[in-house]
């Protein structure tokens, strides 16, 4: 088409299923109070209103726009990707378009994938808004259009727009979206706007500048912790040591002798210090004497649960799946293989330990956050407060990292945010800030599963039956996710195992989902986290037993499945597999999917006695269309690193109940030294509608280096984290 794009060479492009009950959410009504905070955002002033087509885009006078996010930004690159949506069908200069985040509004801007919520995960963000953002831009563009072909009095089929200039070419006339703005608000807002054909993107599926990356860089980006709001307190809370445990009494004298103490009260999770600054507010914290009722505490150890979870696993569960007779099959398989996998509890540890900040005014309260769960999270506060929920106004700010925590299925530290608060009184301004040790040793956890896997393989080495069996606690019971177990299953329990993609005839799968007071939730890439470690190592098992290279094994099983393939044979032929490595190295494979996307890892070791260091990772992945393939390699990278920290190190557990880590010296995540020195990431060129990138990076990489450890030393490891002796 050359360099510009003329409106009549457009077609409607709707994605597959993400067009699907997608709508631009045109006409819909945005509050006043947001109004004046959108056009504040937009850089208006009081007598020129901004282009506002729609919740999502603003074009101020000054031709500045500003794309209202409404998915957190916590590292993943989400405010890149929904401006890189708007940019490409507006035909806007990159370097014009800014980012805000969204007001909580669900009517406006909620998850179009989450009936009806507001909010980010699920590496969701891109794929529900693929076709909703991209609408959102067409139809600033359109009413641009209409505006200079009204002006100009020309055919809009004759005027072109490109990097932020509308132009009709046989007049030489141009303008800038700016100086269109007054005119383009008065015209009809296009409900079905025309959209690119993949061909004519310039934006998408390329790589541009982040739009946090300077903000981050030169310290202005925002956190919570950067909130300072007038007569506002600090807060740190004592928690107990046992998870059920409650406050019986306290004395709060040495901690009212800190300077900088101002407050001690009691609330529900345990009893908070308020102070001027935070190291006066921790300082009170200790000081702190409690005495805890334990009547209600969960007292059992690490070991302990091991114990009820193997007795568990030689028990019949629910059954999640039963195709064919894998019991018959595996009595009249030539060669059976049996396998026990162990995965224990992983703290989130993000960057940025949890904070809340929050007023309370006379009918309502505010909150400043690095908000995840925006719907869940105002109602939860609405009822605490016995108020409605659209009178938490909640402001969304950066997030240094969540993994997941942030989006806590019963809103535990924005709720214990609001109880701090209320302890003081009306019209209270308080931030509550957790330290590291509160993080690791008060919060919620991916819970530990047993696996225990049977299979067996008939005379050419083909398997005839899998037999699984999964031992943990939910995740999504008592919480609003809760409908979404079905005949007691949680889903969340099971992703990876019960769609297993191989073709076996007899596949069974059951679950038993233990009561344990541990409190757990979503840790990144969820169920997969376990699943696929459990899963891959005992398909390399099988492929051993049938004499079978690992690839090889796993492509004949994989018939019909193309994606899969895709990836499995990317990743084998960049990281050159087959190649012989000398003594004491191995490679090995791992392919899951998880969140629609197709992810394969391919790991080289180098092990010396016993110890060893992961050499190269070569990752292929087919998320779609890849909206910035740059934010794509970054995060199959960083999912890769943060899956492989938990491989070689993660795990919290448990003595008499009490939680043994504290900090990093304790609970280590991904050193320097420790990340490959090589990691190669292969996109798969796709047209498909986009898919999860920011976990699928996840789940591969413990059993792929798990695998490379058996291929260097024939011995199998069964447990994370990887110890070879």
């Amino acid at each position: 088409m050359g360099g510009e794009i003329v409106n009549l060479s457009r077609r409607r492009f709707l994605q597959g299923g993400v067009a699907a009950g997608v709508g631009l959410t045109l006409g819909l009504h945005v509050p006043a109070a947001a109004q004046v905070r959108l056009r504040a955002a937009a850089g208006a002033t009081p007598d020129v209103a901004p282009l506002a087509p729609n919740a999502f885009v603003r074009i101020g006078p000054d031709g500045v726009i500003t794309v209202i996010a409404k998915h957190l930004e916590m590292g993943q690159g989400t405010y890149t990707g929904l401006a890189t949506l708007v940019a490409e069908e507006l035909d806007a200069a990159w370097e014009q378009v800014r980012v805000v985040g969204a007001p909580a509004n669900a009517a406006l801007y909620q998850n179009l994938f989450w009936n009806g919520m507001q909010g980010t995960g699920g590496s969701t963000a891109i794929a529900n808004s693929f076709t909703q953002f991209r609408k959102a831009g067409a139809a600033a563009r359109e009413m641009l259009v209409a505006a200079a072909a009204a002006q100009w009095e020309v055919p809009a089929e004759q005027i072109t727009v490109r990097a932020g200039e509308v132009r009709h070419a046989a007049s030489g006339r141009a303008a800038g979206f700016g100086e269109l703005v007054q005119a383009a608000a008065n015209q009809p807002v296009p409900e079905e706007p025309l959209l690119k054909e993949p061909a004519e993107f310039r934006l998408i599926g390329t790589r541009i500048p982040r739009k946090d990356s300077v903000h981050k860089t030169t310290g202005r980006a925002v956190f919570t912790q950067d909130v300072q709001l007038d007569n506002m307190s600090i807060a740190c809370v004592t928690h107990p040591p046992r998870f059920g445990a409650t406050v019986r009494s306290f004395d709060a004298s040495a901690a009212r002798e800190i300077p900088g103490v101002r407050e001690v009260a009691q609330i529900p999770t345990g009893v908070a210090v308020y102070a001027d600054t935070t190291w006066a507010a921790m300082q009170g914290r200790d000081a702190l004497k409690v005495e805890w009722d334990e009547s209600k505490a969960e007292k059992r150890g690490s070991d302990t649960l091991w114990k009820l979870y193997e007795e568990l696993a030689r028990k019949r569960g629910t059954v999640a799946r039963d195709d064919g007779d894998a019991a018959a099959a595996l009595a009249k398989g030539a060669k059976t293989l049996e396998a026990t996998v162990r995965v224990p509890y992983l703290a989130h540890a993000a960057m940025e330990p949890l904070n809340c900040v929050v007023r309370l005014g006379e009918n309502g309260c505010e909150i400043w956050n690095g908000e995840q769960f925006q719907t869940p999270d105002q109602r939860a506060v609405g009822e605490l407060l016995g108020i409605p929920p659209e009178n938490v106004v909640i402001h969304m700010l950066y997030a240094g990292g969540s993994f997941g925590r942030r989006a806590n299925p019963h809103s535990d530290y924005v709720l214990e945010a609001v109880n701090v608060a209320k302890a003081r009184g009306g019209g209270s301004t308080v931030k509550l800030v957790w330290t590291r040790e509160d993080d690791m040793r008060a919060g919620y956890y991916r819970p530990m599963f047993l696996h225990r896997m049977r299979a067996a393989l008939d005379a050419e080495g083909r398997p005839t039956a899998w037999h699984h069996r999964i031992v943990g606690q939910s995740i999504m019971s008592g919480t609003l996710m809760e409908g979404r177990i079905e005949e007691g299953i949680d889903p969340a329990s099971v992703e990876g195992v019960v769609d297993l993609p191989y073709g076996v005839d007899n596949v069974y799968v059951d679950l038993h989902s233990p009561q344990v007071g541990v409190p757990v939730q979503w840790w990144r890439s969820v169920g997969h986290s376990h699943t696929a470690f459990a899963v891959e190592t005992f398909v390399d098992e099988l492929a051993a037993a049938a004499g079978e290279d690992p690839v090889t094994f796993r492509m004949a099983l994989l018939q019909g499945q193309p994606r899969w393939r895709g990836v499995l044979q990317q990743a084998a032929d960049r990281a050159g597999w087959g190649e012989p490595l000398p003594k004491g190295r191995g490679r090995g494979i791992a392919v899951h999917k998880s969140f629609d996307s197709y992810v394969a890892q391919v790991a080289e070791v180098s092990v010396d006695g016993d110890r060893f260091s992961v050499d190269r990772v070569v990752i292929a992945v087919d998320c779609g269309i890849a909206v910035n393939p740059d934010v794509v390699r970054a995060q199959m990278e960083g999912g890769m690193g943060f899956g492989l920290g938990a491989a070689l190190s993660g795990a919290i557990t448990l003595k008499d109940g009490r939680v043994e880590q504290q900090n990093f010296d304790g609970y280590q995540i991904l050193r320097l030294d420790q990340m490959p020195r090589s990691v190669e990431v292969y996109i798969l060129k796709s047209t498909e509608p986009p898919t999860g990138v920011g976990e699928p990076g996840v789940p591969p990489i413990a059993p792929a280096v798990a695998n490379a450890l058996a291929a260097a030393t024939g011995k199998r490891l069964r447990s994370l984290p990887l110890r070879l002796a």
